[in-house]
């Protein structure tokens, strides 16, 4: 493997920032216990951008470029067209994805901590147990894709979850509850509209300005959160739990579905 210059910077502030990030509920989908985030898999590339270019082009009519399970940390793939490519269980440390297209691609439990994905587009892609842990993903685009992914502490201003589905897994439980769990990520702005959201884990998350407009919020964990001027008509928020949540300056409030029968309503700061 090539080892790429810079990879392992702040390799050990980031194992502390997963240390804090996988407690409670979220340890669940916890995919980075046992695992050596120093290894050279974790912090090294098998191939080189213009490698992977290469490869792309070669590829015949209908035929994908099987990347699963390959090690691309620290990459610079921006704005790269990644569409016919399989990345399951690949790891993207650290890698640059900014405008990248990866519509329709399977990233399910690939690895993609401290990435950038800034204005990518992953509509329709399959997120399934994805480690986006830390990452920037502002501007993203997730339309109508299964995100069941682990973005604790990410970045995702602006980006886009309409129509997606970041709903538990509640057919197949063998490894735990599989789900959004966006704790503590900046979702500022970000649009959820028309989104499955029941049971997902979002405490202590910024959705300031964020458009939940027919977002399914049913059951789930909303303590810490802050919705502050978040449209919230047609959100269903049946049993969402919204201890000590912010809920002020909402919008469509009186067009909100079971709002009344939200979990600790009466802790949450209201105007």
């Amino acid at each position: 493997m090539r080892k790429k210059s810079g990879l392992c910077v702040g390799a050990l502030g980031l194992i502390a920032l997963l240390g804090a990030s996988v407690t409670g509920p979220a340890r669940a989908q916890d995919m980075m216990r046992h695992v050596d985030l120093q290894s050279p898999a974790f912090t090294q590339s098998e191939l080189t951008r213009a490698e992977l270019e290469q490869k792309l082009a070669q590829l015949g009519p209908g035929e994908t470029l099987d990347l699963s399970a390959r090690a691309l940390n620290g990459l610079d793939l921006s704005g790269m067209d990644l569409r016919r490519t399989n990345l399951q269980s690949a790891r993207l440390n650290n890698s640059n994805l900014k405008g990248a297209k990866l519509d329709g691609v399977v990233l399910d439990q690939a690895w993609a901590l401290m990435a950038d994905f800034s204005d990518a587009s992953l509509e329709g892609a399959s997120l399934f147990m994805t480690q986006f842990v830390g990452a920037t993903l502002d501007g993203a685009n997730f339309k109508n894709a299964r995100v069941a992914a682990n973005m604790t502490r990410a970045s995702l201003k602006g980006a886009s979850f309409e129509g997606a589905d970041l709903s538990a897994d509640m057919t197949n439980q063998s490894m735990g509850l599989m789900r959004g769990v966006l704790s503590s990520a900046n979702l500022a702005g970000a649009t959820f509209k028309g989104a499955n959201l029941a049971r997902v884990l979002m405490e202590y998350a910024d959705l300031k300005g964020a458009d939940l407009s027919g977002a399914d919020l049913s059951g789930s964990e909303l303590a810490g959160a802050d919705f502050g001027g978040a449209n919230v008509a047609g959100a269903d928020f049946k049993d969402a739990d919204v201890n000590s949540a912010q809920l002020t300056g909402l919008l469509g409030l009186d067009q909100a579905l079971n709002f009344d029968d939200a979990k600790n309503l009466e802790r949450a700061f209201r105007d």
